[in-house]
């Protein structure tokens, strides 16, 4: 068994986290923190794990987390930096689902973070969290940093474009879109639902913390700077998450094929037959990536449709994935979940 800690457990991805790692049966919960419902039953806080998660909110200071064999951070970033070294040194694996071991520069993280780095030696040794394409590193690995949601869809959809250099990595677009769960479990005026609700906007449009993320990954898979616009839009929806992404070809190819055999084998994305349109709600609560790759009107430019959960393969279930092989676990271990429909 492998014994888990959570820290910041209130959020929507720590209670995607329990609902999977509950059921999961090789992971033991022995530790889920909060500063503010400390003492709080987990099951008050959320009735859905009720006679399923028996656990106490505490403090991490109270939870004896340098006993845990993988501890997963749901937290704002900054606070992985802070207290993984300790946790590593006591030799506990650590996924953080926040930021702080996603982008290699550190000066590029206190750009959009604005806060320095506190772990730079556990920056360089993290590997990137997405199994897809880190699969061999992961299994090795002692820090995790776990993919944003938006970079999870734009990557899984260029990464066989790229990697057969058949695209402009100049001019790479992605139009991309999230329920409102993607912004947290937080008050603020645009997410209520009178401002939401039959509405639709962009935002980030000057700048999103996960451009520089999404063009580090895509630029390792090009082996040259990409020029990525991106532009992420909110809609009213609780989950779910599209990115259409457009690419100039350069050279011809059979990019169906392409696509089947780049993913062959990978049990969490399918890729769909030609002239599909997968939807969000076919991927809802289920650890899959839908991909579709359209060619409009014949011409020059390739649109792929990438679909995910934004909190399960965006995030906990993403994260899931990670400690299976971690902790030599089969990769699919309690990630069996189909689409919630309708």
């Amino acid at each position: 068994m492998v014994k888990i800690g959570i820290v910041g457990g209130t959020g929507y991805t720590g209670i995607e986290l329990l609902r999977l790692l509950a059921r999961h049966p090789q992971a033991k919960l022995a530790a889920i923190t909060s500063r503010k419902e400390s003492g709080m039953p987990v099951a008050d806080m959320f009735p859905s794990l009720r006679r399923v998660v028996d656990l106490k909110f505490s403090t991490p200071d109270e939870a004896d987390l340098k006993s845990c064999d993988v501890v997963f951070f749901a937290t704002p970033h900054g606070v992985a930096m802070d207290m993984g070294p300790e946790l590593v040194r006591a030799g506990v694996k650590i996924i953080d689902l926040a930021a702080d071991f996603r982008l290699k520069d550190p000066a590029m993280f206190t750009k959009w973070y604005k806060m320095e780095h506190k772990a730079l030696d556990l920056l360089e040794e993290a590997v990137y969290g997405l199994p897809e394409i880190n699969r061999a590193a992961l299994k090795k690995a002692r820090v995790v940093g776990m993919p944003g949601c938006y970079p999870t869809t734009v990557q899984l959809g260029l990464k066989p474009l790229l990697d057969a250099r058949v695209i402009d990595p100049t001019h790479l677009i992605s139009d991309s879109k999230s329920g409102v769960s993607g912004a947290g479990r937080k008050a603020e005026m645009n997410l209520i639902y009178s401002e939401l609700a039959d509405n639709f906007m962009s935002y980030g449009v000057s700048g999103h913390r996960h451009h520089p993320e999404i063009a580090q990954e895509l630029s390792r898979f090009a082996g040259t700077p990409v020029g990525l616009i991106f532009t992420p839009h909110l809609v009213p929806m609780i989950r779910g998450m599209q990115s259409t992404i457009y690419a100039r070809i350069t050279k011809e190819a059979d990019f169906q094929q392409l696509f089947e055999k780049a993913y062959e084998g990978e049990p969490f994305i399918d890729v769909m037959p030609p002239g599909s349109v997968p939807d969000t709600r076919s991927v809802r609560g289920a650890n899959t990536c839908r991909l579709a790759i359209h060619r409009p009107q014949g011409g020059d430019t390739l649109m792929i449709l990438s679909v995910i959960d934004n909190l399960t393969k965006g995030a906990a279930g993403q994260a899931v994935q990670v400690m299976n092989l971690i902790s030599g676990l089969p990769e699919t271990m309690g990630l069996d979940g189909i689409g919630l429909v309708p």
